[in-house]
């Protein structure tokens, strides 16, 4: 299987907004291989790659789940707690949440990651 390794940076608030005008002004362009997500904090990355976190991205990478109540029924998790972390996950990029119909299924996207602190 392969390997997508993401990058993760860790910087202030301040520093991750200036970063984004920069960028978005022309006057800054990212390198290659500088991390696409940042976090605030090393609490709040903890939050988001728990072990729980992560032990559910190795079930859906592993078994790819039909649905959130297949994912569920695997996990023992209720369909609202996934749904929510699914939510989360998303949002930083590491999972896709596919919508067909009235069926969501979750594909991961990022399956290591390479933490750079600020």
């Amino acid at each position: 299987m392969a390997k997508n390794v993401v990058s993760i940076g860790i910087m202030t608030q301040d520093k991750i907004r200036a970063r984004v005008l920069a960028i978005a002004k022309g006057e800054y362009k990212p390198k290659a291989g500088e991390p696409k997500i940042w976090f605030t904090s090393m609490r709040s990355l903890a939050e988001v790659l728990s072990d729980e976190n992560r032990a559910l991205l190795r079930i859906i990478r592993e078994v790819k789940p039909a649905s959130l109540t297949a994912l569920s029924e695997l996990t023992g998790r209720k369909p609202s707690n996934l749904s929510r972390t699914l939510k989360t996950l998303a949002n930083y990029g590491v999972v896709v949440i596919h919508r067909e119909n009235r069926i969501v299924r979750p594909v991961v996207k990022a399956t290591e990651f390479r933490i750079l602190a600020a």
